[in-house]
């Protein structure tokens, strides 16, 4: 997984999670839209600046939006990286749903 798309799939997790548009961010952050977008699709890689402007908009430490980052590459292709990048693509409602699952599942192999 390219680090910069990464990061964009991280931004709009946090973002939808916050129930706000492409617009509105940019605006509490003073970056254009078409940044966000272009940020959020990975085609754009983000200056320092920008990650801590949009962190501060999304009420986040810049810590949660890189996170685990640098395990982000081509050569990792471990179970939990694959089901981490997975969950952040999903709505924030479908992700609770998948961890009650999971921590069902959990709790079921440790009954057995």
């Amino acid at each position: 997984m390219d680090i910069a798309k990464e990061l964009g799939l991280r931004i709009r997790h946090f973002r939808k999670k916050k129930r706000m548009t492409q617009e509105k961010l940019a605006e509490i952050c003073c970056l254009h839209p078409t940044y966000i977008g272009q940020l959020e699709r990975g085609e754009k890689n983000p200056t320092v600046e920008s990650i801590c402007r949009i962190a501060r908009g999304l009420e986040i430490p810049v810590s949660k939006l890189l996170e685990n980052i640098e395990a982000m590459n081509h050569s990792d292709n471990s179970i939990p990286m694959q089901v981490y990048h997975l969950l952040l693509t999903l709505p924030p409602d479908s992700q609770v749903h998948i961890a009650n699952i999971l921590s069902e599942i959990v709790a079921m192999q440790e009954s057995s």
